[in-house]
């Protein structure tokens, strides 16, 4: 389960001109803004990528809006982890477990996380916060993402399991963010 003195959560190239590319891209930004929102109130780092953002544009506003110390990295990798900043950034924040959301879930989001898992990661996949251009796309990357070894969960999961009880003092503010 995650645990939020554990997770980090990755924010993979979720920008603008492929928000709007793929499959239920605003639904996707509108969920990871929520794991945002709830990740800034819990004081769970964030890391944000930017695939070549001269050309994709810059991580959408409602994601960027909802964090104020997120780290953000650009990269010209498909996966984050051919980033010498990424994994830096990873090693100095120190925790295992990695919530990963992006686009695209075959691409950008398989490649990170299966050298997240190489590395010994514990990776969680935010279902509803990842897709592609394609359906099929999308579908295949999730099935390879399980076979990897990656756990996939969604928006709901995950912020109860950061809030792990009603008596968190978070929890109000936590649960406006689904109501």
């Amino acid at each position: 389960m995650l645990n939020k003195e554990n997770c980090i959560f990755a924010i993979i190239d979720v920008q603008d001109k492929l928000v709007k590319a793929a499959k239920g891209g605003e639904s996707l930004a509108e969920n990871v803004s929520k794991v945002a929102k709830a990740a800034q109130i819990l004081d769970i780092p964030v890391i944000i990528t930017e695939q070549y953002p001269k050309g994709l544009g810059a991580t959408v506003a409602q994601v960027k809006n909802a964090l104020s110390n997120a780290k953000l990295i650009e990269k010209t990798s498909f996966s984050a982890m051919n980033e010498p900043e990424f994994e830096n950034e990873l090693v100095n924040i120190g925790k295992t477990q990695i919530l990963i959301c992006g686009i695209e879930t075959h691409i950008c989001v398989l490649q990170t996380a299966a050298d997240l898992l190489s590395k010994g990661y514990e990776v969680y996949v935010l279902k509803d916060g990842v897709s592609s251009r394609k359906e099929f796309e999308n579908d295949t990357g999730i099935e390879l993402l399980k076979q990897y070894g990656a756990k996939i969960t969604c928006t709901e999961i995950v912020l109860f399991e950061w809030l792990k009880t009603s008596k968190n003092p978070n929890f109000k503010q936590i649960q406006a963010l689904i109501k």
